[in-house]
This record gives C-alpha cells, structure tokens and sequence, in this order.
C-alpha cells in the first residue's frame, strides 16, 4: 500500500485548499497537480511542487496558472 500526504495548494482558485497525493518510491509526491474547475479538465488550474521546509520534508504546491 503506498503512502499518501496532504499538500497545502497556495495561489490560484483553490487556495488554501488541501490534496492528497500518494508518495513514489522515493517519499516524494508527483511533481504537479492538476487541480480540475467547474469545466473539467479543460478549466483546470495547474500547481507546481515546491518544498516549504526541506529539513522536514514538508511540501506545498504553488499555483502557475490555467491549464490551456
């Protein structure tokens, strides 16, 4: 069974809000999140992995605009 976490999404229409996300292999979680709009996938808002404290692994994902 994989691992998940909860990401904290900072920017964009769903800030503030959290996601889940399995880790790989590696602890790590996927690199960007699509997070879908009203439309779908073809309004959806995409969201970068950044670390937020590297010591402690801690992540978030930060908004880099609309998905087009």
């Amino acid at each position: 069974m994989a691992s998940s976490v909860q990401i904290l999404l900072v920017g964009g229409t769903a800030d503030g809000e959290t996601v889940t996300v399995e880790l790989d292999s590696n602890g790590r979680p996927p690199l960007t999140h699509h997070h879908l709009g009203p439309g779908g996938l073809a309004q959806a808002q995409i969201y970068e992995l950044e670390s937020a404290h590297e010591e402690s692994r801690e992540w978030r994902y930060r908004w880099t605009g609309p998905a087009m």
